[in-house]
């Protein structure tokens, strides 16, 4: 993409209303335009971003052996009056009604539209375990909405939902996803730690969050250093074995590290003095085994190997797609604007012309143009008549993890500058030598 066609409308002053770094920057950055109290319009960066979480998020589903669907954002109010959940839920939830004067609601999230599906279309055992999930607009009428997309109304999540025949089926269910999830987040270039967490709404009694440390973040948090030096990388899991699952939970989760609402003071002072860290954290997904509270009421039942009904147990599994980008920023900024991650970046690399209008200057970034396309990697060409300072801020601030820089001095010596926007570290090299290594940084993701 050549920044001269791109709609980027960047900010040089920072709206008075943002708050935290992540909503400042998107705002600068020309990522999102707020359409009302917490609901934005996504804006052509900000909408590559939030596309290729998603892109993540739907890979590391599918590599779990989850099917995806999609499920309508307004629902039926009678199916949250059979749960018993719609007057338990709260002034959340956007109640409204059609023109037949049927209630309806904005869904919040899907625990009885999707027991319904099932219900209607499942009937045997032998059609279990099943994993449905859709990523989808989410609304909830917070009554502060603040911090941009890190607490808006509308939002974007991903929910997933396991039915299962037994109790140990649901809770591998459990251990797949938290191991999915730690895939997922590390793609992201994130470290989600999974703590043990409140069921809130949702209910049950095995809940994990996953949290980003962050100073920012809404919840206070309290963990075991330990945690912070564990890393999933690339290592290849049998999704479908009970004992490999169970090994990674085991491996993340047997040191503590809770949400303020579940924090057992006794339990955190055995953990050794030098290890014990209080921090706040940004809730960025969640995890719920809830057995079989929404097929009871709801009579989600299949017929068991002995002929006989059988309530399935469940358990949902969500990530706030549009709460990560934020996170991410949150977690990977500096004072100059955003550092992305490799895995979410809207473009692979920039290139800055700094004489725009010099032939060679101008043909020596066409090549650079063509050779990143011709990979299959997406740059983004500053070819704009603007001062090179401006344009290094631009390419700062939107934060971009790979700059190439080309002017008539270096090409006079046959040489490019390739710059790491997250050390700032530079090197000058041959055009070639170039892309070539930003091409090997991407196929090695």
């Amino acid at each position: 993409m050549r920044l001269s066609r791109y709609f980027l409308p960047v900010l040089k002053e920072t709206p008075s209303e943002a708050q935290i770094v992540s909503h400042r920057l998107m705002l600068r950055a020309g990522m999102i335009k707020q359409s009302s109290a917490g609901i934005y319009s996504w804006l052509p960066l900000g909408f590559k971003v939030l596309k290729n979480i998603e892109k993540i998020v739907h890979e590391e589903q599918v590599r779990a052996g989850h099917i995806p669907m999609l499920m309508p954002t307004l629902q039926s109010a009678d199916l949250w009056k059979e749960s018993g959940r719609y007057d338990a839920y709260g002034p959340e939830m956007l109640r409204i009604r059609d023109r037949q004067d049927r209630d309806m609601l904005y869904g919040p999230t899907n625990e009885e539209m999707i027991t319904d599906i099932f219900r209607s279309r499942v009937s045997s055992y032998k059609d279990l375990p099943l994993t449905l999930y859709h990523i989808q607009w989410k609304f909830r009428d917070e009554i502060r909405p603040r911090f941009g997309v890190m607490r808006g109304r509308e939002f974007l999540m991903k929910d997933g939902y396991n039915f299962d025949l037994t109790k140990e089926d649901a809770l591998h269910a459990y251990n797949r996803h938290l191991v999915s999830y730690l895939r997922t987040y590390e793609r992201m270039g994130l470290q989600a730690i999974p703590m043990r967490a409140d069921s809130g709404p949702i209910g049950g009694d095995d809940t994990h969050e996953f949290l980003v440390l962050a100073d920012t973040g809404e919840s206070e948090v309290f963990y075991d250093a330990e945690i912070t030096d564990l890393k999933f990388g690339k290592r290849e899991i049998d999704y479908d074995s009970v004992e490999a699952c169970q090994a990674v939970l085991e491996e993340f989760t047997s040191r503590y590290a809770r949400t303020d609402e579940t924090h057992d003071e006794a339990l955190f002072n055995e953990v050794p003095e030098e290890r014990r860290r209080v921090a706040r954290g940004i809730e960025v997904g969640q995890i719920f085994y809830f057995g079989t509270k929404y097929s009871d009421a709801m009579n989600a039942t299949v017929q068991g190997p002995d002929g006989k009904p059988v309530a399935v147990h469940m358990g949902s599994h969500g990530i706030g797609v549009s709460r990560l980008l934020g996170a991410i920023i949150e977690a990977s900024h500096d004072d100059k604007g955003i550092i992305w991650p490799e895995g979410v970046t809207p473009f692979h690399v920039g290139i800055v012309n700094l004489k725009s209008g010099d032939a060679e200057a101008d043909a020596a970034c066409e090549a650079l143009y063509d050779s990143f396309t011709k990979l299959g990697l997406e740059p983004l060409y500053d070819d704009r008549n603007e001062r090179a300072g401006g344009k290094f801020a631009t390419m700062d601030l939107i934060g971009l993890p790979w700059r190439i820089t080309v002017g008539p001095r270096g090409l006079k010596n046959g040489i490019v500058e390739l710059t790491s926007r997250r050390t700032g570290e530079s090197e000058e090299l041959p055009p070639e030598e170039a892309v070539a290594k930003v091409a090997a940084i991407y196929a090695n993701l």
